[in-house]
Order: C-alpha cells, then structure tokens, then sequence
C-alpha cells in the first residue's frame, strides 16, 4: 500500500514537470513562429475603434532575439518618425516634434501604446511571454477550427510584467496563438484578442489579423493587420541603438 502510495506522489510530480517543460517548448515554438527563430522585420497597420471615432496608424518593427526592438511610425502624417526601443528590460521613444528622447518608466508599460487597446509592454517587451512567465496546460479546446492547447503563463517572481495571469489558446498543429486573454494582478479579465485570417508569409503559416477588445469596454477594439514580414533576416545589434532610435526610417 505505502509503495502504491510513493508510486502515485512520484508519478504526479513527474507528471507536473514534464507537463510544465512541454508548455513552455509550446509557447516558445509559437513565440517563434511569429517573431523568427533569431530575427524580424516587418510592417503592420493599426485601427483604433471608438464609439464616435476611428484612426489608423501604420508602422514597421525590427526585433533580434527576445531582447531587442525597434518600432518606426510612418503614417500618419502627424506622428510619423516617432519611433520606440527596447533593449533587454529598457524602454525609450522618440518624438521628433520636440526632438525628445523619453526612457519610459515601468509605470507606462501598462499604458495604451498611441491610444490603442495594445500596451506598450505588449508592442515592445519580445521576451516577456518565454522568459518572464511560467507555463502549464490547462485543457484542450477547439479554436476557429484548430484544435489547441488552452496554456496559463503565470509570472515568475520580480519579473518585469504587466499581467496577473494570461492565457493562451495554441493551435496543435502549426503552433499558432489563436486566442489570448490578459489578467490583472487581482485575476479581473482585462482584454481579450483574437488571431485570424491565417495565411502563407515568408514560407511559414500565421495569422495576419488581431484583435483585441477590452473586458469593460466591449464598443472599443483594436485591430492590427500585418501587411508584410521578412524572418531571420541579418541585422547587427548596434541597429538597436539610442542613436538609430532618431535616424530610423
């Protein structure tokens, strides 16, 4: 009876861990599906939904490995030229009206990126969803047709994140992050978004559409459709530089 009991404790713990390393293998296989196994480029279009209103703000984005990007605003024509930086846990933007450059404090990381239902943390903090959370599978769902894993990604702790708790819904078959539903640190649901129009790009099959909509404004929503992106492209680590920050373009 005590070995069926030992039994029974080893297997749960063993269970647990290897459940744990196989959802991080999965959410790291879907992290790179989007941002390239070493590198990124590419260019989006955002469109801010409001009751009375909408805007469009269209932008390119380089990232190399989870610790450096750099996102250029090129229309519309009063915003064009800011421009945005990360390097490893440091923050910065760049507006050439005032011809300012801005480190922004971890306080603005939750803050909407140019009015949008998308933080800052979510445009620009690569390596948060591998790195700064742990992960465990949850259950099995069927999103838009693909049959997915549902993930909780809790942070680690004093890791630099906005989010209490987010979850994930990952396609089986083509590791495709289909769903996302973002937490506070009291577990209050705060925004939901949505992957679609899935389709070839650069050789690899993703969506090209997201959406997000927020718990306690469901009349708002953000979408960003991703026009065109290049994977693994070369790019020197000096590209991700104070001084680039203004001369990008």
């Amino acid at each position: 009876m005590k070995q069926k009991i030992l039994f029974t404790i080893l297997w749960f713990i063993v269970s647990r861990v290897v459940s744990a390393q196989d959802a991080t293998e999965i959410v790291r296989r879907a992290d790179e599906k989007m941002r390239g196994e070493k590198s990124s480029y590419s260019e989006m279009t955002m469109r801010i939904v409001r009751p009375t209103w909408e805007r469009s703000i269209s932008f390119k984005s380089w990232s190399k490995g989870r610790e450096l990007s750099l996102l250029y605003i090129t229309a519309p024509a009063r915003e064009k030229g800011q421009a945005f930086l990360k390097i490893n846990h440091d923050m910065w933007s760049w507006n050439p009206t005032i011809n300012r450059t801005v480190k922004l404090p971890p306080s603005m990381l939750s803050q909407g990126w140019m009015g949008s239902d998308f933080t800052n943390d979510d445009m620009l903090n690569q390596r948060s969803i591998v790195v700064d959370y742990s992960h465990s599978i949850s259950s099995e769902e069927v999103i838009d047709g693909f049959d997915s894993w549902l993930i909780v990604l809790n942070p680690k702790p004093n890791a630099p994140v906005v989010w209490g708790k987010v979850e994930l819904w990952i396609s089986k078959k083509h590791f495709l992050i289909l769903k996302s539903a973002y937490y506070d640190e009291e577990f209050s649901l705060v925004k939901t978004e949505r992957a679609s129009r899935v389709k070839e790009m650069d050789g690899r099959l993703i969506p090209t559409v997201y959406e997000i909509i927020p718990a306690d404004e469901p009349n708002k929503k953000t979408m960003v459709e991703l026009n065109s992106i290049k994977f693994n492209i070369d790019i020197n680590d000096n590209f991700f530089s104070l001084r680039n920050l203004t001369q990008v373009k």
